[in-house]
């Protein structure tokens, strides 16, 4: 039996486009654009974990708003539960220090990345949320 990783990730709104990260190539799905984020640590609440790591791998601060989506993808390392919330920046500038790339796109331009298969549904949300 696959085990289950519980992940959150941050849709990032500014000026109307959203923040996409790219994985490195020493990662699982490398290369894949994703939201920012990471694993919900015991005792911790999705909302806690998703400032926790943006704050670790973007250097920056973010306010969490309205739940987007919630996914489970099954992999072939494990079966991914993931959870995606807006948020907007209130400190700082994303910066890389475990991606290779970022980008902001508009909500219609998302579609033009190759993404991790997880993170697929909350870009459909979205961008039926901006039409």
């Amino acid at each position: 039996m696959k085990k289950n990783i519980y992940v959150v990730g941050a849709v990032i709104k500014r000026d109307n486009k959203i923040l996409c990260a790219q994985r490195g190539t020493e990662k699982s799905l490398p290369l894949k654009w994703e939201f920012p984020g990471g694993k919900i640590e015991k005792e911790e609440t999705p909302q806690e974990a998703l400032k926790r790591e943006i704050t670790e791998e973007m250097q920056c601060s973010i306010s969490i708003g309205e739940a987007v989506e919630d996914t489970t993808y099954e992999y072939d390392f494990g079966v991914v539960n993931l959870k995606t919330y807006y948020c907007d920046l209130v400190e700082g500038e994303p910066t890389l220090t475990e991606h290779v790339a970022i980008k902001w796109l508009a909500p219609e331009e998302l579609s033009s990345l190759d993404w991790a298969p997880a993170d697929i549904p909350a870009i459909d949300k979205i961008q039926l949320d901006h039409k």
